[in-house]
């Protein structure tokens, strides 16, 4: 029952927004709509770090829906987090601590959890164990602590680690998770998370990511040097005008797009439902402060920009690179991009569903201007043929 709450009161339908919208009370912005395809409802990943998680699977439910399924289930983001855990705290220990132990994760992830492990619906495994929200922060102190004292031991002990360890590790993730799922009845069928992955119908081989930086080699594939990538996931490096087309093709021909992105700048306020650079930064006021895991609404923040159309900075591969180098822009969040719009004045924006809860106007989702974009942009995710066929080509993909 608590399940069935939980979502309910975070659901929002996919008909909330018009053909012409705006995005906080009072502003003045009036957004058209270009593109907006369907998503499921939305979730909140509460206190945790697992937006990852939220917002990849968004992505795929709605690729479910593209393929033909309405109604999709809702897949398990807790389901992907443990198997990532137990994969982490594998690395962790192999590498002696020399990669990232944390809540945080990427997109290519949730493909590495389904093609080892499979998946399960949310309705079969939920991982609030009783809760009625998520809640990881003494989840992850105590997992993180065994984890650090394996470590320790491991690099002093002459006689290696025994084979306790990783049950030991796994009993946390039941204690606070809930049991791990071997097989289960679903819908009046019996399932392994394996047989489950296969009745949808999602092929992780045909998902990409694609990213913009001048230190890599462009048109060729690399390993973004974020913590969060410790699977060592591959990028293409593409332009940055060839990143923002991209966006635009996928929307206009049916697909949406998993992105990565800075959420720590002042521009950013998912409760105004809106995100932008303008020339001013002065004009934006702030009280309060981010949570460690970005996984609320955050600051405080006020501003004329917020209410109506400001003059942007003009953003390019140099500024782009610059943020990225000094890290000023760094790798703070996953979200969902389901929509292209425009404002009165005619600027792009992408409309983004984000897992903080329905809080806001929009209703748990913003709108991202195509500078903010370009700007604080990690990477994104999508299906290979959402991709334009002259980038393809370029970056030889089949």
């Amino acid at each position: 029952m608590i399940k069935y709450i939980f979502l309910l009161c975070v659901a929002i339908p996919f008909f909330g927004f018009g053909q012409t919208t705006t995005n906080a009370e009072g502003s003045s912005y009036a957004f058209t709509k270009i593109a907006h395809l369907d998503a499921t409802p939305v979730f909140s990943q509460g206190n945790t770090g697992t937006c990852w998680s939220f917002s990849g699977l968004s992505f795929f439910e709605s690729e479910l829906i593209r393929k033909g399924n309405k109604n999709p289930d809702a897949l398990s983001q807790m389901f992907v987090v443990r198997k990532s855990y137990e994969n982490k705290a594998d690395k962790f220990i192999r590498m002696d601590g020399k990669i990232n132990f944390s809540e945080g994760g990427a997109f290519h992830d949730i493909p590495w959890v389904i093609k080892n492990y499979g998946i399960v619906p949310f309705d079969v495994y939920n991982g609030l164990n009783g809760s009625e929200n998520y809640d990881h922060a003494e989840f992850f102190e105590v997992l993180n602590g065994a984890m650090q004292g394996m470590l320790k031991f491991s690099t002093s002990s002459q006689n290696g680690i025994s084979s306790n360890w990783k049950p030991a590790i796994y009993g946390i993730l039941d204690a606070y998770m809930g049991k791990d799922i071997k097989e289960f009845d679903f819908k009046g069928k019996k399932y392994t998370p394996q047989t489950y992955a296969q009745s949808i119908g999602l092929n992780m081989d045909e998902y990409v990511s694609l990213t913009s930086f001048t230190n890599h080699q462009p048109y060729a594939k690399c390993q973004l040097a974020i913590p969060d990538n410790y699977n060592w996931g591959d990028s293409y490096n593409v332009a940055l005008d060839d990143l923002m087309s991209t966006v635009e093709n996928a929307l206009s021909n049916g697909y949406t797009i998993a992105w990565g992105a800075d959420v720590s700048e002042k521009g950013f306020s998912f409760k105004n439902g809106i995100a932008l650079v303008p020339e001013d930064m002065s004009t934006i006021q702030v009280s309060g402060k981010d949570n460690k895991n970005y996984s609320n609404a955050g600051a405080n923040k006020s501003s004329n920009a917020f209410l109506s159309p400001v003059k942007e900075i003009s953003v390019n591969a140099e500024l782009r690179q610059k943020g990225y180098d000094n890290k000023t822009t760094t790798d703070d969040h996953g979200m969902h991009i389901v929509g292209l719009y425009k404002d009165q004045n005619g600027t792009k924006y992408v409309l983004v569903k984000n897992s903080w809860g329905t809080s806001n106007l929009p209703k748990g989702y913003l709108y991202v201007s195509e500078s903010y974009f370009k700007l604080k942009t990690i990477n994104i995710y999508l299906h290979k043929d959402a991709i334009p066929a002259e980038l393809k080509k370029k970056i030889n993909l089949k």
